[in-house]
């Protein structure tokens, strides 16, 4: 699958290995699912991620993202998080969705 954001092209190709990945449209947005369930998309030109709450809040907190609205009327998401930043660690914060979802999922890692 490709993307107009070569942040995210390269976030997709470092999970194209692995089996337990898929890619494509959700919630109006392309992204990654492990085990079934999405734990990585591009939004608005924005990564965003599936984390524990307390990482989430930790990455707000330090000016590194903030809580995902997706329908953009105040009701924000406790575990998502849009990531900031002008140098943002898109694939490194990608990797620890993956690993926060998939144990989840129930797949093992």
């Amino acid at each position: 699958m490709e993307s107009a954001d070569p942040r995210f092209a390269e976030v997709i190709d470092a999970f194209a290995g692995d089996r337990r990945v898929t890619s494509g449209t959700m919630m109006a947005s392309l992204g990654l699912k492990v085990g079934g369930k999405i734990f990585a998309m591009l939004v608005r030109g924005h990564l965003v991620v599936k984390l524990p709450r307390e990482r989430v809040a930790a990455l707000v907190e330090a000016g590194l993202g903030e809580q995902f609205d997706p329908q953009r009327d105040g009701r924000l998401m406790k575990e998502w998080v849009v990531v900031a930043g002008d140098d943002p660690p898109w694939l490194d914060l990608a990797r620890e969705a993956h690993g926060f979802v998939g144990r989840g999922a129930g797949t093992r890692l």
